[in-house]
């Protein structure tokens, strides 16, 4: 739901990525989600409407099914191929020994694709009304630190999100240290947008994820740089852990230069 409507708002282009493990692919074929069905619940198309009718809608829609055993590496060489500007990808949010005995697809590919990627979290509606297609962002969080600096992520959201037209709507930005270490940034006018700061001391990741559960965010929205040493690797990074314990989408943006989320 929230890459088909921001491809749809953007007038841009979408890919529905199945994988499905060799044994599997021939019955998950038809797994793919419905466009027009979608798209008719929306009330954007008629009832039996041709294939052609979603393209009128300035909407470009592919869908490609890959049989294999490695996830990652298969999307990620397709988007060697095939360029993105987004990810938007489903989590499990498993956490603890559970992370170790089932293979993480989303975080990883995020990180070596080095694209913003929007995680959407299981049992999360999120900023998309699912019976109208309908965006629902009233309050967006964005942490926000010297190291990553923030730009890059600050300068990508009206990019992202201003074809929905959302409005009014509240940019939060979130600074979990001192008003000294509070990093400096140019502020894009957006209408409709309003920004707001909000400093607190404490733990980093609980820091966010409290902030971004009260009152509850839209969106949250995180400068990534990728693993910074041993304990990272066994615990995830922050951006890792934010991810696997917010309960709202989740924007990630890599840092200007960056390799690895």
């Amino acid at each position: 739901m929230h890459a088909l409507k921001l491809a749809l708002a953007s007038q841009g282009a979408l890919t529905i990525f199945h994988f499905a493990h060799e044994e599997e692919a021939e019955e998950d074929a038809g797994e793919f989600p419905r466009v027009r069905d979608t798209l008719t619940h929306w009330g954007l198309l008629p009832a039996g409407s041709p294939r052609e009718a979603v393209g009128d809608l300035g909407l470009r829609v592919r869908k490609i099914a890959v049989g294999g055993n490695e996830p990652t590496g298969a999307i990620l060489n397709y988007l060697e191929r095939h360029p993105a500007d987004l990810i938007v990808l489903a989590t499990h949010q498993r956490s603890g020994v559970a992370r170790w005995m089932y293979d993480e697809v989303a975080v990883p590919l995020a990180r070596r694709s080095a694209l913003p990627a929007l995680f959407v979290p299981p049992g999360v509606d999120g900023f998309i009304d699912f019976n109208t297609g309908e965006e629902r962002l009233e309050r967006i969080v964005v942490a926000v630190d010297q190291l990553p600096h923030p730009r890059a992520a600050v300068a990508a959201l009206p990019a992202i999100l201003e074809p929905l037209g959302a409005g009014p709507v509240t940019v939060e930005l979130l600074h979990v240290g001192t008003a000294a270490t509070m990093p400096r940034l140019h502020l894009p006018e957006v209408s409709g947008w309003t920004w707001t700061t909000q400093i607190i001391e404490g733990d980093v990741v609980e820091g966010i994820v409290r902030a971004a559960a009260d009152p509850p965010a839209d969106l949250l929205v995180l400068t990534t740089q990728g693993r910074r040493g041993f304990l990272d690797a066994l615990r995830g990074s922050t951006t890792e852990v934010v991810v696997r314990s917010s309960r709202c989408p989740v924007l990630a943006v890599p840092a200007s230069g960056s390799s690895s989320t």
